[in-house]
């Protein structure tokens, strides 16, 4: 437990820094009042003063959520694609980080919702799963698994990459059993892959992803605000690219890639790629991806006419963009934006 003297920070009067910790927990992690007091050694009493002054403050600002313009994007996309939408409504304008994290925020809560006992998880590696974890908190469960779905060794890196880092926190997040994919995102050769998908320990694995019961992934793009691993971390070459703007390519899924109308199967590097295909990902009942970035609106519009997704988790903005990409018409944005920001 915390003492005042612990939450206070340079410059600080230890009354205000009090206030943001106490406006921190509850608001923005979703605290009790009493789990609130618990951590802050304070009396439930004492920790509603303690908001009610942050809020006289301006530390906290309040604003009003527009439920029925969540409500409406929701139930177009829904409509329109045939998958379950949650929509985040966030503060614009609001940067293009910002705009990352407060889905990510989302999506980590849910998944801790989604993710049960005895179940298995499949995760593709990437910049949106990386945000998650930075919001899973501690949610023990028994008998469950992670596993890998996409190789994410690159020919300059060896060892643990960063495929199996992400697996890894996911994993020790939920005490779960972690399945890792020690293989290249992309295969030099389509022979390569071939022989290597002969191999009794890397057949273990794929049918561990194929037998998965939900699996979790953000859509990468070619352009993006916020870069995706695959473009910026060197698993792409200059070859790769130019073959890849020479057959159309818009973005891809566990880093499997897709032209705009979501076809695939003829676009030469996925014979390469070490990622499960869209055919091969639909064997998972629950695909749940999360976008945060109006402009990846395109390379989702592909995945979602690939067939990968049944469940989208995004932003409002993206969820505009996303419809407008699909030729559909929009409820106007809200005026004020939702939910609780700490100055």
């Amino acid at each position: 437990m915390r003492s005042r003297d612990e939450t206070r920070g340079p410059g600080i009067p230890a009354r205000e820094a009090l206030m943001r910790e106490a406006a921190a927990l509850y608001y923005l992690e979703d605290l009790t009042m009493e789990a609130v007091a618990r951590r802050l050694g304070q009396s439930r009493s004492g920790v509603s003063r303690l908001l009610k002054a942050a809020r006289e403050a301006g530390i906290v600002r309040i604003e009003v959520r527009d439920l029925s313009t969540v409500a409406t994007l929701e139930s177009q996309v829904q409509e329109a694609f045939e998958v379950r939408a949650r929509v985040v409504n966030v503060r614009e304008p609001i940067t293009d980080g910002e705009r990352l994290d407060a889905v990510a925020r989302f999506a980590a809560r849910a998944l801790a919702d989604w993710f049960d006992d005895g179940m298995t998880l499949g995760v593709a590696w990437g910049t949106t799963v990386s945000a998650i974890i930075t919001h899973l908190g501690d949610h023990p469960l028994t008998d469950a698994t992670v596993v890998q779905l996409n190789g994410s060794v690159t020919p300059t890196m060896s060892g643990r990459a960063l495929g199996a880092e992400q697996i890894g926190a996911i994993a020790e997040a939920f005490n779960a059993t972690m399945i890792p994919f020690p293989v290249p995102a992309f295969f030099d050769f389509p022979r390569t892959r071939q022989m290597m998908w002969q191999e009794r320990s890397v057949q273990q694995v794929l049918e561990r992803q194929g037998s998965a019961d939900l699996a979790i992934f953000g859509v990468g793009a070619i352009h993006s605000p916020v870069p995706s691993h695959v473009y910026a971390s060197g698993y792409l070459d200059e070859p790769d690219r130019r073959t890849l703007a020479a057959q159309d390519v818009v973005g891809d899924v566990c880093t499997v890639f897709l032209r705009a109308d979501g076809s695939w199967r003829d676009i030469a590097i996925n014979t390469r790629a070490s990622g499960p295909t869209p055919l091969e990902l639909r064997r998972i009942p629950r695909r749940v991806a999360v976008v945060a970035a109006p402009a990846k609106s395109v390379a989702l519009l592909a995945a979602l006419r690939a067939g990968t997704i049944t469940e989208l988790v995004m932003d409002a903005g993206t969820a505009r963009a996303l419809l407008l990409e699909a030729g559909r018409a929009v409820p106007r944005a809200s005026v004020r934006a939702p939910g609780v920001t700490l100055r």
